[in-house]
């Protein structure tokens, strides 16, 4: 029986612009026999497709069981329609429109093809630092605008010679509309230079290689990458390695490593499949892993690559130029960011020589713009599931997506490793990592984050929320609006909603919320809480007993400050008489002026916050009194605990809170245990282990206690404390053994990177759309 043909109009939704989407849809059209055209438009892929019923079925089936890797269809409107005499399938030219709601593809992986293409001396291409594909390659940091076309990237610069068009028009061609094609002859070129900016090899192959020479001759060479500059050298080479610290005035930090396989690895660091898989991924983050060593060694590397720490941050190479590098220079290679202290990353090669002259000896520099930075992403296997610690490259722009549509909302994040989040439909935008919204350049940054995001996204918010907290920039930024709807969350309160929504949670949870710093409703700082939370509200269950910050932010910086607080809290005045070592390593001037702001209450804000609990102990226990990044005391106890020892606990306390319906979590006798252990001269290993089963312990036995109250059994975990794979794992499973169901982050970060994710669903919930 001869069937008529039948026509059909469709709009698909996604991430289906930059890659490869429309060069597939027209090979399924020859396939199945069907004929029309396919474009871009600003809100994603439009199709006129016309042919037999069956054919058009088989052919909307394969768009979403069989698209390209990096896409990812998220909605297919279909409409009947007239059919017109087209004798063949066509890629046609982009419609630009009023509306962009495409989807845009974050900047990923060279793929296997590109790869190999660079490595066949027969191959136009070969040797090549910018070569990709619609597979592969930046995608982000190079569009201005939308719809992704060459005219609104970084390449439009470059004019593709006769052979790079002929791949771009050719639709069976694997470059075919690959807006970033290039070639040697026609697309950008990587030059190295002097740290003046003077000329040391403009061939891109002798650039290449010099570099790769002075990496091995324990040079710092400033490589400019895919979101951004990195600073590298040789990871082998300790003096290489300790110029790095000095020059960049980072002494602590751990330093992140690149190697071409994770076959080198295996002498190093502990891997499983998940982490191997994760490792590997097109979107290639800085996976953390154990190291195979004790803390303070790493087999075959300098020491003080990861000091003092039992994990190393390890990636895989994701542009040509990486890949290059280490064929040509060293097998590992430190790889941390190219960025003045405490500012974003550099994008421009003048900025770059400005920003960090002093700290490389020569500079690896190419003429594509990047008109938009990003971090490297971090992440780590936790518990069978991957685990952000940073969102950022390889992620960014791509949305969650939440169950029910939000309205236009733009969630202005927290004020320390910040990030924006802007909700359109079912979707919610997460930016790349900002940063600490604590100098003008970052502050810059985040402005331009919000700007960028809103117009390639086409979102006008009609709400803002933010921080509590009055002074952050970010909530700064929020009341300068007097035309759009502001509200104020919480900060943990953000933390608890931010789980809840990834775990598509409507009622009411315990959150148990632990992390560093967050301002609370009674104008006190939090940090280690226990709340009864729905999505619109909280109650304030249990927390931490409060001991002063003697000197505010000054006892972040310096932990030392909190360990005599504590002791005071436990102790009182007597706690100078005490016999241990950190009393003997503090000056008793400056304990007894600690002790006297307590008692004056002068600049001395009470806080719950179990990552100032952390300082207290490392300080304690001499291991850390003052710290030069984020949560090293923390990181530096964890590193040490004897985790394997089982039955070192400590004592703690539930106390009513007085006036208040919740309850209070002292630590003050497991700190007083903690006193004796340290004068019979007990290890500080063993200590650890104990302090760190302890605050597991209390934790666990006061959310019993709410449950019980309650009869509430879902319980979410979030916060920066939750990093710390022994608090995180031990707690889970104390939780689940007592009959509780937990629910934590997999699709952003618990630390604070995930606030802004939170807050824009309180927004939602707040105007009565949850």
């Amino acid at each position: 029986m001869n069937v008529s043909n039948i026509a059909k109009r469709l709009d698909i939704s996604g991430v289906v612009q930059g890659v490869g989407f429309r060069p597939f849809l027209f090979i399924l059209a020859k396939k199945y026999h069907l004929t029309g055209w396919v474009s871009n438009t600003s809100s994603g892929v439009e199709v006129f497709i016309q042919g037999k019923p069956k054919n058009i079925k088989l052919f909307c089936n394969d768009i979403v069981n069989k698209s390209p890797l990096l896409a990812s269809v998220t909605g297919i409107e279909s409409k009947d329609a007239v059919t017109k005499a087209y004798a063949s399938f066509q890629i046609e030219k982009s419609v630009a429109s009023n509306s962009r709601s495409t989807l845009i593809s974050p900047d990923v992986t060279i793929c296997k093809d590109c790869l190999s293409e660079m490595f066949d001396p027969t191959d136009r291409r070969y040797g090549y630092p910018f070569i990709n594909c619609t597979n592969c390659g930046p995608r982000y940091t190079i569009i201005e605008d939308i719809p992704y076309d060459r005219p609104k990237t970084s390449m439009k610069l470059f004019t593709m010679c006769a052979a790079c068009q002929k791949e771009y028009e050719d639709p069976l061609n694997r470059r075919f509309h690959a807006q970033p094609n290039a070639c040697p002859d026609c697309g950008p070129r990587v030059f190295l230079t002097d740290n003046n900016g003077n000329d040391i090899e403009s061939n891109p192959d002798t650039a290449i290689e010099t570099a790769a020479k002075y990496l091995k001759q324990g040079k710092i060479i400033a490589v400019k990458g895919l979101g951004g500059f990195h600073l590298a050298c040789d990871a082998s080479n300790a003096d290489a390695v300790v110029s790095l610290r000095q020059k960049k005035n980072r002494p602590h930090k751990p330093f992140a490593l690149m190697t071409r396989s994770s076959s080198d690895l295996f002498d190093h660091v502990h891997m499983n499949d998940m982490e191997k898989e994760l490792l590997h991924s097109y979107h290639r983050p800085i996976v953390l892993f154990k190291k195979k060593n004790n803390a303070n060694q790493f087999a075959g590397m300098a020491q003080d690559v990861s000091p003092l720490n039992n994990c190393i941050g390890i990636m895989l190479p994701y542009t040509p130029l990486h890949y290059l590098l280490l064929e040509k220079g060293p097998q590992i290679l430190v790889m941390t960011s190219g960025n003045r202290s405490g500012e974003p990353l550099s994008i421009d090669n003048k900025d770059a020589i400005d920003a960090f002259s002093h700290i490389a000896d020569c500079f690896l520099l190419h003429n594509r713009d990047i008109y938009f930075r990003a971090d490297d992403s971090i992440a780590r296997i936790q518990k069978g599931e991957s685990r952000f610690i940073r969102r950022s490259r390889g992620y960014a722009p791509l949305p969650v997506f939440y169950k029910k549509k939000l309205p236009s909302i733009l969630a202005c994040g927290a004020g320390l490793k910040n990030t924006i989040c802007l909700t359109r439909g079912n979707y919610l935008f997460l930016s790349q990592h900002v940063g600490d919204l604590e100098n003008i350049k970052t502050h810059d940054f985040y402005l331009n984050s919000i700007d960028h995001l809103k117009r390639i996204l086409d979102i006008k918010p009609e709400l803002i929320v933010h921080d509590l907290h009055p002074g952050y920039m970010s909530t700064q930024y929020a009341k300068a609006f007097d035309c759009v709807e502001t509200i104020k969350i919480q900060h943990h309160h953000a933390h608890a909603v931010a789980c809840m929504a990834e775990n598509d949670i409507d009622e009411p949870v315990i959150a148990v919320t632990l992390d560093g710093t967050g301002l609370g409703t009674d104008g006190h700082v939090w940090g280690g809480e226990i709340l009864l939370t729905s999505l619109a509200s909280f109650q304030r269950k249990a927390h931490l007993s409060y001991i002063g910050m003697p000197g505010g932010d000054k006892a972040v910086l310096e932990p030392w400050r909190m360990a005599a607080s504590i002791l005071f809290d436990s102790f009182g005045d007597d706690f100078l008489n005490l016999d241990i070592e950190f009393l003997k390593q503090i000056e008793t001037d400056k304990l007894t002026f600690i002790i006297q702001i307590i008692k004056k209450d002068l600049n001395t804000p009470k806080t719950s916050s179990a990552g100032r609990l952390f300082d207290a102990v490392s300080s304690l226990l001499c291991i850390r009194h003052t710290i030069s990044l984020a949560s090293q005391s923390a990181m530096e106890l964890e590193a040490i605990a004897q985790t394997r020892i089982a039955g070192k606990t400590y004592d703690f306390d539930l106390l009513q809170d007085q006036g208040e319906a919740g309850f209070q979590i002292s630590m003050s006798p497991c700190i007083r245990q903690i006193v004796e252990d340290i004068k019979i001269g007990l290890s500080s290993s063993i200590i650890s282990a104990g302090f760190h089963q302890t605050l597991v312990n209390a934790f666990v036995k006061a959310t019993i206690r709410v449950s019980c109250e309650t009869k509430i059994k879902k319980v979410v975990l979030s916060g920066g404390v939750f990093n710390n794979d022994t608090i995180f794992c031990t707690m889970i499973s104390a939780l689940e053994q007592n009959g509780l169901t937990v629910y934590t982050h997999s699709k952003v970060p618990t630390g604070d990177g995930g606030i802004s994710f939170g807050q824009a669903i309180f927004g939602a919930a707040m105007k009565g759309k949850l």
